[in-house]
């Protein structure tokens, strides 16, 4: 009893509810030699508490107090626990910043006033952007026919989501016969993140990249909303080459099933490969995934193959396999670019620039569109018209640093 009427006298001094549980173990560690006592001290003295501490809290309340359950009481506990963490990571984040104005030779609230304007930029931009999406949602679809709408898709899933849906909408409209270029990098990688060189050659391309965006494509798209429980198998062509023949077969049938050749080359080996496909797919849905031509010229002459122009011609390019979707990354005047093609809209151009507030972001602006393929030229004119790219790339760099000097 003498234990509770100290539990009591505390509480009405305090108005934490954590000294309760304070006072508790307390009491619990003094009584370890006497386990009888101890649980009765705990059960009068909580309830003691937890009476007082209400009373204290909401004196005006009239009802009576409700004991607090082991839920509760553990509830309490975590709370205490985040405290503590948050607590920690701000501690943790004074002396990051302490050592980042030391490296600097600037004063804390400089480095701290200086994150906080990022962080407000960041999220103003955010914000705008969001605020771009919701008004291009609004906007009727006749003001966007030409597919300035479009996003970049700069994830591994956002590229496959737009590939599947320019393939659904083509086939829809009756095109069979598709062609489709990938941006290729991995899963775990982003658009733009890196230059890769891929020293394994095709191999390495088809594995880490090529392959798994195609079979996660061919999951998507079909003809009905049943070809989303398709199985989807691979059987490899050249190893060597990184080819594969990727099948999705529909739940409905053989009739609604389709086909994708990754990587073919100009060799006869896959000119002759495709005609047999195409003969067998008929009516249904064949595509050239990341083929290694852009036209016929690219056969030329081939003193060991005297006819492959002429058989590619008529396998290929007689049978109007038309680009449905691309992907492509460009370096213009030491810009990064993207050319983007989504049936059935025209090629979208967009160009990546330094963000001010952290001039190791980019942001991506969208600088036009064309009817065919952009030239480098056609990116060149349109850039010249933004602000962004006044100057280049070089120069914009050595004028962030003098500012930065001057400040």
């Amino acid at each position: 009893p003498q234990h509770c009427d100290m539990i009591i006298r505390q509480v009405h001094h305090q108005t934490n509810s954590y000294s309760i549980i304070f006072y508790l173990i307390i009491i619990s560690l003094h009584h370890t030699t006497h386990l009888t006592i101890m649980k009765s001290s705990i059960v009068l003295g909580g309830m003691a508490c937890i009476a007082h501490c209400h009373a204290f809290l909401i004196p005006s309340a009239q009802t009576t107090s409700v004991p607090m359950t082991s839920r509760q009481f553990t509830s309490v506990l975590r709370m205490t626990s985040k405290e503590d963490e948050a607590k920690a990571l701000l501690e943790k984040v004074k002396k990051m910043r302490e050592e980042i104005a030391s490296l600097e030779g600037r004063s804390v609230s400089e480095v701290e006033e200086e994150a906080a304007e990022k962080t407000r930029l960041k999220q103003q931009r955010q914000q705008e952007e969001a605020a771009q999406r919701l008004e291009r949602k609004k906007a009727p679809k006749t003001q966007s026919t030409n597919g300035s709408f479009l996003n970049v898709p700069e994830r591994f899933d956002d590229q496959v989501q737009q590939a599947a849906d320019s393939v659904r909408r083509a086939y829809k409209d009756g095109v069979t016969r598709q062609v489709v270029r990938f941006a290729l990098f991995p899963e775990d990688e982003m658009l733009n993140e890196k230059e890769r060189l891929w020293p394994g050659g095709a191999q390495q391309m088809y594995r880490e990249a090529a392959g798994p965006l195609t079979r996660s494509m061919m999951k998507l798209v079909g003809t009905s909303d049943a070809f989303q429980k398709c199985n989807v198998t691979t059987q490899d062509v050249w190893d060597f080459d990184g080819s594969a023949l990727v099948t999705a077969e529909s739940a409905e049938g053989p009739e609604r099933d389709s086909q994708a050749l990754v990587f073919p080359n100009t060799d006869n080996k896959y000119t002759k490969d495709i005609a047999e496909i195409d003969k067998a797919m008929g009516d249904r849905l064949f595509i050239l995934v990341n083929p290694f031509w852009r036209d016929i010229e690219t056969w030329g002459f081939n003193l060991l193959a005297p006819k492959a122009k002429e058989m590619a011609q008529k396998a290929i390019f007689d049978r109007d396999f038309q680009e449905t979707y691309v992907l492509l990354e460009k370096s213009v005047r030491g810009e990064s670019c993207i050319a983007l093609k989504a049936y059935p809209y025209d090629w979208q151009l967009y160009a990546y620039a330094e963000m001010d507030y952290w001039p190791y972001d980019e942001t991506i602006i969208y600088l036009g569109s064309t009817k065919e393929e952009p030239t480098l030229k056609d990116f060149g004119d349109m850039m010249s018209k933004h602000e962004e790219f006044k100057m280049s790339k070089n120069m914009r760099q050595m004028q962030r640093v003098m500012n930065r000097n001057d400040d």
